[in-house]
């Protein structure tokens, strides 16, 4: 215990000592007596004095008016561009981009080979009416015994983008890949015909060559004719079908073989 506390008289060496305590005084009455004590100058003794309120001066009152700025712009309401009621807004189909008119028109043109195309209407990139025809020339292939599905789109889709690169080359306006999908797609509907007689007899006799012959140029004569319609390809129609002739004549080889 001795060596503690010698650490302890030895750790606290300061100058302070009890005698200044006793000089010095503070005043926080503000009277001056034996407890008052200023540092550098202030005077404690006017800082806490009471002031009758009656020697206050009195504060004028506020007469002006609060500053209310003026709008300068007004944001008009977003009007809705089919009304408000539910009886305003366009059918489902429409907002999908789904027009039967035009599908109904477009069939009818692949049907009738002699009929003029319109090329507002087949420069659209309707895929609705691919896709359902697509599906049943896979739903007559199924039926002959044929699951094709797998190889009636892979060659659609290597078919579109093939003609898609021919036709951008040969054309000067330029076409997208969803028109050539769609025009080609439609275009397919004779091929159904082919694929569904099939299911009732053998295509591999010479009747069903002719057949299939015929049914080829069908749908590649339909296909160049829309094509040359849309892209004002004048005078290519030949160049033009020679390639959808060949798409086509592997959609054939699968309903017959």
């Amino acid at each position: 215990m001795s060596g503690f506390d010698n650490v302890n008289t030895d750790f606290y060496q300061t100058s302070y000592s009890i005698d200044d305590q006793s000089q010095q005084t503070y005043d926080y009455g503000g009277s001056g007596g034996p407890y008052s004590k200023q540092y550098a100058g202030y005077d404690y003794s006017q800082h806490g004095r009471f002031v009758p309120p009656d020697m206050m001066q009195p504060q004028q009152p506020y007469t002006g008016q609060i500053f209310q700025p003026a709008q300068a712009y007004t944001p008009a309401t977003p009007q809705p561009f089919y009304g408000n009621s539910f009886e305003d807004e366009p059918p489902l189909l429409e907002e999908l981009g789904i027009n039967f008119d035009h599908i109904w028109q477009k069939t009818l043109t692949v049907l009738h080979p002699l009929k003029v195309a319109d090329g507002s209407i087949m420069n659209e990139t309707d895929l609705a009416g691919p896709m359902v025809f697509c599906l049943a020339f896979g739903a007559t292939l199924l039926l002959a015994g044929k699951i094709q599905f797998g190889y009636v789109y892979g060659i659609s889709a290597i078919g579109c983008l093939g003609m898609f690169c021919l036709l951008n080359l040969m054309s000067m306006t330029g076409v997208s890949f969803g028109c050539v999908a769609s025009v080609l797609g439609y275009c397919l509907l004779p091929m159904i015909l082919l694929s569904s007689f099939a299911v009732i007899f053998s295509l591999q006799g010479m009747l069903g060559i002719i057949l299939t012959a015929g049914i080829i140029g069908w749908c590649s004569f339909s296909a160049s004719k829309i094509f040359i319609s849309a892209l004002a390809m004048e005078g290519q129609q030949l160049l033009v079908a020679y390639p959808c002739a060949l798409l086509y004549g592997v959609f054939a080889l699968i309903s017959v073989f």
